[in-house]
């Protein structure tokens, strides 16, 4: 094996584990299966890469999730966030990509924000509301296509409704399950999926979706309280990273 193919395994293969261990519904680890790849390919080549990786165990993650999830919000963001992908798709050769990160980080770290900042006052479960849920659907698909960082999107909708924690896992799992299987034929079209790529990545299916299995048992152990404590301090550093990637790539720092 040559030294780009073991830089390349080296890289892939945790890439790989962590997009499985975001599947099985622990949050922030998902997300940093991009960035991973991202070391030895580019981030563009990294997101169409691992996307085959996402849509395997998703799979995985349907069955576990498969009676934990609320029906109602997806119901409700799912027609946002299949319209918000055809809108990335659409403009996909005309809206920055940093642009849209740094848009999407400025919105997440705000919420999070928000909420450190009011954590005593006491707070009323939101409901699952039509024009907020299919507003940012919306923008959950449009992100994720873009970016795929549709994940704080998402959580400023859900969070304040204050769902059971393997619920909001179950909900979240579910929605970019059907996300990611949308997303497949644009990014096919784009070119950003490939059968060499798919011959590639299905090396890292078997760790991926072990990873995605134990992600579950994790999700379960760890208490309520802590889980969310955890995303919310996920959300924020996620969209630390997003300002900072947007930033970047615009130019501004």
């Amino acid at each position: 094996m040559s030294l780009p193919d073991t830089l390349f395994l080296l890289a892939a293969l945790p890439a790989a584990m962590l997009v499985g261990f975001g599947k099985g519904g622990l949050p922030v680890v998902g997300m940093l299966g991009v960035p991973v790849l991202a070391l030895v390919v580019s981030p563009v080549q990294a997101a169409g890469l691992l996307l085959p990786i996402y849509v395997v165990t998703d799979m995985f993650g349907l069955w576990a999730y498969r009676h934990e999830f609320s029906r109602r919000n997806l119901a409700i963001l799912l027609p946002g966030a299949v319209a918000g992908i055809a809108l990335g798709w659409a403009t996909a050769r005309a809206v920055p990509e940093a642009a849209v990160t740094l848009l999407v980080g400025l919105i997440g770290l705000a919420f999070a924000v928000e909420r450190v900042a009011n954590h005593h006052r006491v707070r009323r479960p939101h409901a699952a509301d039509v024009p907020r849920g299919l507003f940012w659907g919306t923008v959950t698909g449009f992100t994720s296509f873009v970016s795929h960082s549709g994940g704080p999107p998402f959580q400023v909708y859900v969070l304040p409704q204050q769902l059971p924690k393997m619920v909001y896992a179950g909900t979240n799992t579910v929605l970019f399950a059907i996300i990611n299987a949308v997303k497949l034929i644009p990014y096919w079209h784009l070119g950003q999926v490939s059968l060499a790529n798919l011959e590639t990545m299905a090396l890292l299916f078997p760790p991926a979706i072990l990873a995605t299995l134990l992600g579950v048992k994790l999700t379960r152990i760890v208490p309520e309280e802590w889980f969310f404590r955890l995303v919310l301090a996920a959300l924020a550093l996620i969209s630390v990273k997003l300002i900072v990637d947007g930033a970047l790539g615009l130019g501004v720092i």
